[in-house]
């Protein structure tokens, strides 16, 4: 076997792993929703059992998601942009930007990270947009919920931490992240409203 397609062969298991984490499934869920039992995903996604398009297809059905995103397919004469997701901290993080330095975005997709939030503290500027879902945001003192359609923006440097508001469900969020000083510059101020978060 070609040591490319080998390669790539080998890559499928843990994206599968990873996407189906990112979406709150359990093995259990995607057997149901795909028709393929428990035992074979395990092992598709362990690398005992070789990806075949009977077995891809519906999976990527399930995640609604184009099947060169499970294989990492090389794009070969095909001017769109392929963004590549990666695992980072238990989310999956696609970069939207590719210039180094500035202003940095990102689409993540992040699943319920526990009731025990572990505020952390960096450098820079960051900006979150909520597509879906609810996303749970503890800065410094606050601790709230956000729905989709709204937005929070904070210095980096107050202890922040964020995750899925919900158990069953990932939520799905826009970030815009810059250098610290370099803030994002809005048009229009985001909603005042706000839900108390949940859990301690």
């Amino acid at each position: 076997m070609d040591e490319a397609i080998a390669d790539t062969l080998a890559g499928v298991g843990p994206r599968l792993a990873g996407l189906r984490t990112a979406h709150g499934m359990t093995l259990a869920d995607l057997s149901e929703a795909t028709g393929i039992s428990v035992s074979t995903l395990s092992r598709l996604e362990s690398g005992g059992r070789r990806p075949t398009l009977e077995l891809l297809l519906p999976i990527a059905a399930a995640h609604q998601v184009p099947l060169d995103e499970l294989v990492a397919a090389p794009p070969v004469g095909d001017p769109r942009v392929r963004l590549r997701p990666r695992r980072a901290n238990g989310m999956t993080v696609v970069p939207l930007t590719e210039r180094p330095g500035g202003l940095q975005a990102f689409k993540m997709l992040i699943p319920f990270r526990g009731d025990e939030p572990d505020p952390r503290v960096h450098e820079g500027y960051e900006w979150l947009y909520v597509l879906d879902g609810r996303l749970r945001l503890v800065l410094g003192g606050h601790d709230v919920v956000l729905g989709a359609g709204e937005a929070a923006e904070f210095d980096t440097h107050v202890p922040h931490w964020f995750g899925s508001a919900d158990r069953d469900r990932a939520v799905e969020v826009l970030s815009l992240f810059g250098p610290q000083g370099e803030k994002v510059h809005t048009r229009a101020a985001p909603r005042e409203r706000r839900t108390p978060g949940h859990g301690g």
